[in-house]
Formats: structure tokens, C-alpha cells, sequence
């Protein structure tokens, strides 16, 4: 009989399983999630509603979430003997149902007023049953720690999946998300930092945005005419789309995926503004066409806002590195060679993340992994790392960690990168504000960077099984609306069909389905009810027939 482990990631856009022979690490299935049970599209998001709705209610609808993904691994779960579990500190507090207010409220006086005691985050193992992953039964679920309230678990993985902490040389590791974690190596010292880039380069927040899924652009580059459109088929594979005049939405020549866009997901913004900003189309945040935006394929295009929008999650992942290097005296120069992982750091065009600002300029070797998360809770399920180790580690990691909340520094940097991004200084005019802050100048033209990819796919050992999606991972929000006039306003106004109202027992109940409710970042539901009927925060999960 096969022994087996189960490893899991909770991202911010899903959730991740995969089934492991304890003999040979051998990947036996994997099952995951597009969408997180919880609403919204960010970690922000995420808390909102725990905070707002309960503790207790969003770790149900995780919990119950899992329920239903982990027999989608064709396993004995009876049978399975360890389970561990990444992701950053709230996701994995969640999953526990310890306290996360001390993650929510920022301030040691906040929190004595409220009465809340941070909760020492050094990992744990506890009882599958325990957890409420009742089908694992007595298993035992390793929790790795956290370095500190901001940077997790999945910060730890990036260091040490990636190889970055065997360089010799000054090495900078981001993970790119809605919560960027960043580390910057020099001489054996390790600079750690969060930026709050949010939810725009998942593809959220933007008008024509989505998360990565067929029929999602995930990338562009300038052609003869046009611009040509790469877009995700139904294996998540990118193929030709039209070329598309951004000008004015001419298409100048049809391709492959020709009739099958759907939108634009978090890697085909960020090659959208390389390209606009390489053709001179986009001085940012403006956008020089008659109507003030870029056209992509099939109704799909970027206004001003949404660049507004990338901007600031580019602007704060720069000014995260670039704070980092002034925490240890080092600039862009210093640093040659750079780690992007995560599923955005590994699918994007590397290059056009560096044109852009994502990548240091000063980089000439930048080399993308995959969900190094995953394969963390791979190396705690088979026993190649340890808890007394990891502990070890965030120790090391909480010497040197820089709180960009309270840095002077980042918010000189971010400063800047909002007058560049949203209030139309010129670029020219960037490094003639860094030397008001007394800051060094960076290169207008970036290193040329040879780009090593480590993997093909996010998830190890993928192209090896067929890989099982649960669609819905939510369950319902339902709660009585008395005083709804049944205008339909809030299901024809959500973008992903989340909402639906029925009237069949004389009062109107809104049914809210959570895996795709945009949460706190959205509400157009709220905001657009003429009769302010539904209140998101009023509705319990419920049973729909």
C-alpha cells in the first residue's frame, strides 16, 4: 500500500493540494482552485470579510473549501499520514482559526484598547480532526512559522526553493502578488520586506481585468501593425491571438484564438504598459490614442485608471527593492542578478517587468521560478525540512526585516512613483526628485538581462498527471432583502455573476456565491442598489436547493 502525503498552498487567488508517495516524492495527483472560497481577490479583501463577517464564518468557508478539493485526489484520505500546509501569516491563521486581528489593526495601543494579544506565529503540528478536515482524521498537519505579522511562510519558501540564499554575490527575491515579499541578500545578511502592491497585477481592479483562466490575454508584444495578443487556451497554454491597431481596435490581422477573448489577467497588463511605454503610446498614465485608451483584442482595452491602477503596484514593488537596498547600503548597480517567483513571477515576460520597473534595473541575469510555496509544504510533507530549522531560519529573517509601514525611505521612493504613475510627472523628471530625498539616481535604459526560466508550470510535476480543478470552491451567502424592488440592477452589474436574487417566497433573498464574489474591492452590488437592499456583511452562509 502506497504511504502518502498531502501538501498544500493557500494563495490569495486559490487554493492548491497535491498528493505525495512518502517512499519517492513522487507527485501522485493535484487538485486546486481558480478562485479562493473566501471573498474578494486579495488578502485585503480576505480579512474584510473575516473581520466584518467573522472568524469563525471565513474559516468555514475555507475549511469547507478543502473539504471539497482534497477527495478531488483520488487518495484514501483515511490513510493519509502528514499534511503540511504554506502560505502567508492570515491565510495560514485562518486555517488554524487563531486570532487575526493583530494582522487586521495596526498598533500595539489599537489593539490594547480592543483587547487583542498578537499570537506567536512559530509554526505548529496539529490534528487533522482537530482542524475540521475531518476525511484526514488523525493526520498530522505541520504549519511552518512566520517571520513576522506581514511576511509568512511562503516568504521562507521563496528563499529557500529559489537557491538565492547559495549566491555569493548581492541577489534580490521577490514574490510577485497582491502582497509583494521581497528579500535582498548581500554578504550573508538578509534584508526582508512586504510591499502592499494589490490586487492589479492578478488582473483585479482593472476594468477588463480577470484572473489568469482561457480566454485571458496574458501577454502582448509590438508586431508590424499592431500589437499581437497572446491568450490563455483551456490548458492554460498561451497562444497567438489577433494583432490587434491599439490605437483604435482595428484588427490588422486575425490569429489563432481569434473570437474567444474573454479579458485581460495580471501578465497581459503589465506587457500592455511595456509595450505602450516602448511605442511612446502610454505617458503614463496617460494614454495617447483619441479616446484615451489602448485597445487590445475583442472590446478589450486599458484606460487611464487601469494603468493608474498597475502603476501602483508597480510603484510599490520598486520602491520595496529599492528601499531595501538603501537599508544595506547598496544600489541597482550592486545588484546583478534577481529571483522572481510566484505564478505572475514566472509567466510573465521578464523583460517587460524589468522595462517597467518590477525587475531592478541593474539586473543582468534574472532567473523565474514557479510556486516555490507548494514546494516547501513538499519538503515538510516528505521530511526534508523541519520545523526546529524553519524556526531557526525566521529568526535569522526577523533580524534584518524592514517594516516599509514605518520607512522613511519607502515613502520618499513611493512618492515619487505616485507623481509618476497617477498625477503625470514625466519620467525624465524620476531621478530629479531622488535627489531630493538624497537618493541615488537609477539607469533610464535597463541592463541587458539574459532570463533563465526554472520551470515550465507554477505547480511541480503538473505535466505529469492531469491536474483536477474544483470550480466552485465557495458556498453560499444568503440573507432576506425586504425591502428589494427586484430591479435586477446587482446581478446585471456583477462582473462575475456572483449574485442572484430570488423572490419565490413573497421576500427577495440574495444568494451570494462566495468563489466569486470580488468582495470589499468591488460591492457594485451595494453601491449600485437603488434601494440600498443588500448589505454584503448581513449575509450567512446558508443551503440553496
Amino acid at each position: 500500500m502506497t504511504r502518502c502525503g498531502i501538501a498544500i498552498d493557500i494563495g490569495t487567488s486559490g487554493l492548491r493540494c497535491q498528493a505525495l508517495d512518502l517512499d519517492t516524492g513522487v507527485a501522485i495527483s493535484t487538485a486546486i482552485t481558480n478562485r479562493h472560497p473566501i471573498p474578494g481577490m486579495n488578502v485585503i479583501d480576505h480579512v474584510n470579510h473575516s473581520i466584518e463577517s467573522g472568524q469563525d464564518s471565513g474559516n468555514r468557508l475555507m475549511i469547507d473549501a478543502f473539504n471539497k478539493l482534497l477527495p478531488l485526489l483520488e487518495v484514501d484520505l483515511s490513510e493519509v499520514e502528514r499534511v503540511a500546509v504554506c502560505g502567508n501569516p492570515f491565510q495560514l491563521s485562518l486555517f488554524q482559526n487563531i486570532e487575526i486581528r493583530d494582522l487586521a489593526y495596526a498598533g500595539r495601543s489599537m489593539l490594547d484598547r480592543m483587547g487583542v494579544k498578537p499570537v506567536k506565529r512559530d509554526g505548529a503540528v496539529v490534528s487533522a480532526e482537530d482542524l475540521g478536515l475531518h476525511a484526514l482524521g488523525d493526520a498530522e498537519v505541520i504549519i511552518p512559522p512566520a517571520v513576522s505579522h506581514e511576511i509568512g511562510a511562503d516568504a521562507l519558501a521563496m528563499l529557500l526553493v529559489t537557491g538565492a540564499m547559495d549566491e555569493k554575490d548581492p541577489c534580490l527575491v521577490i514574490d510577485y502578488g497582491t502582497n509583494a515579499e521581497m528579500a535582498l541578500i548581500v554578504d550573508g545578511e538578509i534584508f526582508t520586506g512586504s510591499a502592499a502592491a494589490g490586487p492589479a497585477l492578478e488582473g483585479q481592479q482593472i476594468e477588463k481585468g480577470m484572473l489568469a483562466s482561457p480566454g485571458s490575454i496574458s501577454d502582448l508584444s509590438i508586431e508590424d501593425g499592431g500589437w499581437r495578443n497572446f491568450v490563455l487556451d483551456t490548458g492554460f497554454a498561451a497562444r497567438p491571438g489577433d494583432i490587434i491597431d491599439p490605437t483604435d481596435g482595428r484588427v490588422v490581422l486575425k490569429g489563432e484564438m481569434h473570437g474567444s477573448v474573454k479579458g485581460i489577467t495580471g501578465t497581459g497588463v503589465i506587457a500592455a504598459v511595456s509595450c505602450g511605454m516602448e511605442s511612446g503610446l502610454m505617458a503614463v498614465p496617460n494614454i495617447n490614442t483619441p479616446d484615451q485608451k489602448a485597445h487590445l483584442q475583442e472590446d478589450v482595452w486599458l484606460s487611464p485608471r487601469d494603468i493608474e491602477e498597475a502603476g501602483k503596484a508597480i510603484g510599490a514593488i520598486r520602491a520595496g527593492y529599492l528601499t531595501l537596498m538603501r537599508e544595506a547600503g547598496i544600489w541597482v548597480g550592486d545588484v546583478a542578478k534577481s529571483y522572481m517567483s510566484g505564478a505572475a513571477g514566472l509567466y510573465v515576460d521578464a523583460l517587460k517587468a524589468q522595462r517597467i520597473g518590477l525587475v531592478s534595473p541593474g539586473s543582468t541575469e534574472i532567473i523565474q521560478f514557479g510556486n516555490t510555496s507548494l514546494v516547501l509544504a513538499r519538503r515538510l510533507v516528505m521530511g526534508l525540512e523541519d520545523l526546529d530549522g524553519l524556526r531557526d531560519f525566521a529568526n535569522r529573517l526577523r533580524a534584518k526585516h524592514c517594516m516599509f509601514a514605518t520607512s522613511e525611505a519607502f515613502k520618499d521612493i513611493y512618492s515619487i512613483e505616485l507623481s509618476l504613475w497617477s498625477y503625470g510627472m514625466p519620467a525624465s523628471a524620476y531621478n530629479d526628485m531622488l535627489d531630493i530625498y538624497k537618493l541615488p539616481h537609477i539607469p533610464s535604459v535597463t541592463a541587458k538581462a539574459d532570463v533563465n526560466r526554472m520551470v515550465i508550470r507554477d505547480i511541480p510535476d503538473a505535466d505529469k498527471h492531469e491536474v483536477v480543478i474544483l470550480d466552485d470552491p465557495g458556498v453560499m451567502l444568503c440573507g432576506e432583502m425586504p425591502d428589494c424592488v427586484m430591479c435586477g440592477k446587482c446581478t446585471e452589474i456583477c462582473p462575475e455573476a456572483a449574485i442572484s436574487v430570488d423572490d419565490s417566497s413573497g421576500i427577495p433573498v440574495a444568494n451570494v456565491n462566495t468563489g466569486r464574489c470580488a468582495g470589499t474591492a468591488c460591492k457594485r452590488c451595494e453601491l449600485n442598489c437603488p434601494v440600498k437592499a443588500i448589505v454584503l456583511r448581513r449575509l450567512n452562509p446558508c443551503t440553496v436547493s
